[in-house]
């Protein structure tokens, strides 16, 4: 292990802060960056000497990849939280615009929404992963809940009750079973693991994460956030009768008042279904 990565990592280990999803994606994310130094030249690199040249480096090369405004906000906060820990929070510029990030855009009425396509899903060949993938596309889940996910306290007959640990923020939620292909999956995820998460018994969320990445990787399967896009959209329908406005239905202003306060409610109900407290993040999944 190179010696950027060991530091890092005892970090990691000696300052559990945050929820466990938080604490597995930093460890994560901070070895990705450590692993992107190394490549960019940056070999001998200490945990210490962290340096504002080499933040720019990694946010130029994530710009450069093509990564998504969110993602790279999200590395930020793990390379702020490393600053931190060595006393250097200084070297990094509180504000993202300084960098050229962009502010992330919540509102569009283009939709995210993807589907699984099956003939890419039959050329995976870890069934643990597939089921992940699944319930992503039939209850929205995020990637971590989905990795995490124990059908066995789960599934309360009609509707999923999501553990505190697995979710974002620390915070539990309840997700409605209302279809047969979703009460089928469950079914078949009960007969593959029994009482086991999917995560396999001799590994840890962090080795299922990597292998999960490398996976959906490999057949061409990326930014599957848009799986919540479009289960928020199908909810969106069920709850309304009719399409969001990111999938061409009526815009806000196009709406009358009983259809504005339909709207409404219907907004609050898919914003926790999806984990999130406010209404207004339901334009990022809907549209306005």
């Amino acid at each position: 292990m190179k010696q950027l990565n060991y530091e890092l990592k005892q970090k990691c280990n000696r300052n559990k802060d945050g929820s466990y999803s938080t604490i597995a994606n930093r460890e994560w994310i901070l070895t990705l960056a450590a692993n992107q130094l190394h490549e960019l030249g940056y070999k001998n690199l200490k945990a210490s000497g962290l340096k504002p040249k080499h933040v720019e480096s990694l946010i130029k090369k994530w710009i450069d990849d093509d990564l998504s405004v969110g993602t790279i906000k999200n590395r930020m906060c793990h390379l702020r939280w490393w600053a931190q820990k060595i006393g250097k929070s200084s070297i990094i510029a509180k504000d993202n615009d300084y960098y050229g990030i962009d502010r992330r855009v919540y509102v569009t009425n283009l939709s995210k929404a993807q589907t699984l396509n099956i003939e890419v899903i039959n050329q995976i060949c870890n069934p643990y992963i597939i089921f992940s993938l699944r319930l992503q596309s039939e209850f929205g889940l995020r990637r971590a809940e989905s990795i995490k996910f124990n059908v066995l306290f789960a599934d309360r007959i009609d509707h999923l009750h999501l553990k505190a640990s697995w979710c974002k923020g620390g915070r539990q939620r309840d997700v409605p079973i209302r279809t047969d292909s979703q009460r089928s999956l469950l079914n078949e995820i009960r007969v593959f693991v029994g009482s086991n998460s999917l995560i396999p018994t001799n590994l840890k969320y962090v080795e299922q994460l990597r292998i999960y990445e490398s996976t959906t990787a490999k057949v061409g399967l990326h930014k599957l956030h848009g799986l919540r896009h479009q289960y928020a959209q199908d909810r969106y329908e069920d709850l309304t009768s009719r399409l969001a406005p990111a999938a061409g239905g009526k815009t806000s202003k196009e709406l009358t008042s009983e259809e504005k306060l339909l709207d409404y409610v219907a907004r609050l109900t898919i914003s926790s279904e999806l984990g999130h407290k406010r209404e207004q993040i339901t334009a990022v999944y809907l549209g306005r």
